[in-house]
């Protein structure tokens, strides 16, 4: 059976990473974000993935990104929520336009994601909705609150989904990385480092300490995961919030 992954936030960190793991491995890949000189450069790996802009915050986009991967890429079977975004600050001062930008890219995003992608899913023998969300949807962390509410919303709303679905032939889960290397993670530690008067190591150190293994999930690992999801020896995992994270959360 052929496979097309839709996945959201493909153009850098850890959605491109998945792109080109699963592409390699012979998945037909559409990556979709608002920016499209990095989704090029991302499609131009591999004959395999192309490339759609899309805006995950906007229902009619997000209904056109689909439309646009079955155009590019034939009919689409997986769907990976991937795009997201973290801010910052203490619980006091997150004004309600920081709160609302949290939820509207982390949860609403999702949401929309896995509404319109499961259109295109239903019918098919094989189906499979994957969200990339947080340990900060497992646990809390300090000064990010409104972010740590979003993902803990992308978790609840797997479970639930995956109950709905449960008769189908359609998984529903969450993949929900530690702190990972990606570029999102190096404005986190700048941030850090311009607050706290930290160097980097330093700043680093603070982000890693409750990994038990001491150090930052790598993008790979996250792909890695995915992969095995896609898979058909993972057909009766769902509803499922997969903790990668150096055993952090247990």
């Amino acid at each position: 059976m052929e496979k097309h992954a839709v996945i959201t936030g493909g153009g850098t960190g850890v959605g491109a990473e998945i792109a080109r793991h699963l592409a390699e491995a012979g998945v037909k890949v559409t990556v979709a974000g608002r920016r499209r000189e990095p989704l090029d450069l991302v499609a131009s790996a591999n004959s395999r993935i192309k490339a759609v802009t899309a805006d995950i915050t906007d229902e009619v986009s997000v209904a056109q990104m689909f439309e646009k991967a079955v155009e590019v890429n034939g009919l689409v079977n997986i769907v990976i929520a991937n795009a997201g975004a973290a801010e910052s600050a203490p619980f006091g001062k997150i004004d309600r336009g920081s709160f609302q930008r949290m939820l509207d890219i982390n949860l609403t995003g999702t949401f929309l994601t896995f509404q319109k992608g499961l259109e295109h899913l239903k019918g098919q023998e094989y189906g499979r909705l994957i969200a990339i969300a947080s340990t900060a949807g497992l646990r809390g962390y300090s000064y990010v609150s409104h972010y740590a509410a979003a993902k803990h919303g992308v978790v609840g709303m797997v479970r639930s989904l995956a109950l709905e679905l449960a008769s189908k032939p359609i998984t529903v889960n969450a993949v929900c990385p530690g702190f990972t290397e990606t570029p999102m993670l190096q404005r986190s530690i700048e941030n850090i480092m311009q607050k706290t008067g930290m160097n980097e190591e330093q700043a680093r150190a603070a982000l890693y300490k409750d990994n038990p293994q001491q150090r930052f999930i790598q993008p790979d690992e996250v792909a890695a995961t995915v992969a095995w999801l896609i898979s058909d020896g993972a057909r009766s995992v769902t509803g499922q919030s997969i903790s990668v994270s150096g055993g952090e959360t247990q």
